[in-house]
Formats: C-alpha cells, structure tokens, sequence
C-alpha cells in the first residue's frame, strides 16, 4: 500500500462517464498520466525539470487491478508514488479509492529518453532526486502477466490518428491507445462487463495521420488480448490483455 505518497481528489465529469455512470478506462488512464506528471513536477523530476535536458518520460507498461469497478462516483481520491528505478527503468504505483474504499491499484513502468539519440537514459545518472532512489520490491506488489501473442481473431477494426488525439511529444496520447484496444468489441458486451484486471504494453509510438487496426481474440468468455497494429509497417504498437466481470 502507498504511504506518504502524492493525493488528488477527482471530481468525476459526466464527459468522463459512460451511460451506466461508470468511469470510462480512457479517463481513468488519464487520471493516472495527470497525477504522475503532478507528482513529479512537485517532487522535481517532472517535465519543467527533464524538458531542458532534452530528457522526457515514456511510459512501458501498466498493471491495474479492480475489487470494485467504479460506477455511479462522482468523488474519487487517487494516491500514487514513485518507487525508484532498476537498471534502465523507473516505477510508479496507484491506489484509486472512493472515500476510504480502495476501489483499485495499480503499477507502472516507465522509461526516461534523451530527444538526442531517441535512447533510454540511466536514471540515476539524469536525476539526482532523494525520491528517485533504488526499487525495493515489497511482498503486496503487483504482478505484471505476460500477454499471450493473438492466434485467432475474434475481431478487428482500422482508425486513424487525429490531432486531437496527440499529446505533448507530438505522439498519440497513451489514453487513446485503450479506446482502440477496446472498441471492436460489441455495444452488449462493453454494456455489460467491467475490466476486472487490465495489463499493458506500450510497444511504440504512433503518429498523426497513421492507420491503426486493433485486433481482439477471446481466450475465454471474460478474457480477451488486444493487439494494436501500425497498418502500414505491422509495428505492434501496444498489447492489451483484459479479464472482464
């Protein structure tokens, strides 16, 4: 559990809702962008501090877990932490509660890139920051699960990426990325299911005016793997894998 860690308090946005009143995970990805980036730039490893080294965070991978999805909330709390770095890779927690009920938790994966030479930069060698010390894994941590590669497509959809959906590194936002994974699936089903666990991987970049296709398989009637897919390269650009209640 975080303790000592960074707290906002959410008003939840009708926009920011589906028609049940439950939080669309678009929001709740953005939620988490916005809190880190916060964190950081309180804590004095964010963008103002890393943007002049030519030096800017990308994120790897989430791992979100639920014991109750929220619906109908209009009120959120979001805690959240840095827990360090390991070899070429820094970390982050969430907790998302509603009151004093933990609703969910989450980890994260982050990279830190020089603009240079588009490489990944050692942390503890481009920051030096008392919060940004060595990853201590703790016995409550989540577990990343391997995505499984797609053998049988279910089904599949083509977007393109609008200006709208670009974020401050000219790239598609990361909060796009999980309403393309998710919208081949069908009205009932969305309808009628909530994310239970989510893991993802950010694999690469997409850029204005790409044509993506999502492609989905069922593993089984809760469980399905997303594979998102620059059309013209056959780049994976990020993998999803989704256990629904």
């Amino acid at each position: 559990m975080i303790e000592n860690g960074y707290v906002k308090d959410i008003d939840v946005k009708y926009s920011e809702m589906d028609f049940d009143k439950s939080l669309k995970p678009y929001s709740l990805l953005n939620y988490f962008q916005d809190v880190a980036s916060e964190n950081a730039e309180e804590w004095g490893f964010g963008y103002s501090y890393i943007t002049p080294k030519n030096l800017m965070w990308f994120l790897i991978k989430y791992r979100i877990e639920f014991d109750e999805y929220p619906v109908g909330l209009y009120n959120l709390r979001l805690k959240t932490a840095p827990r360090g770095y390991n070899r070429l890779f820094a970390y982050r927690d969430f907790e998302l509660y509603s009151g004093d009920k933990l609703l969910g938790r989450a980890a994260s994966t982050w990279s830190l890139v020089d603009f240079t030479n588009m490489s990944i930069s050692p942390v503890d060698k481009s920051i030096d920051n008392p919060y940004m010390t060595k990853f201590q894994p703790k016995e409550d941590d989540l577990s990343y699960e391997k995505i499984p590669a797609i053998t049988n497509v279910s089904v599949e959809k083509e977007f393109e990426v609008r200006y709208n959906d670009l974020d401050v590194n000219r790239h598609a936002n990361n909060g796009n990325y999980i309403v393309w994974a998710f919208e081949p699936l069908d009205y009932e089903f969305k309808a009628n299911h909530k994310p239970k666990t989510i893991d993802m991987v950010f694999k690469k970049e997409a850029k204005y005016g790409e044509k993506l296709v999502t492609q989905i398989e069922f593993l089984d009637d809760l469980t399905t793997v997303h594979n998102l897919k620059n059309v013209s390269t056959g780049e994976d650009l990020c993998v999803l894998k989704c256990r629904w209640n």
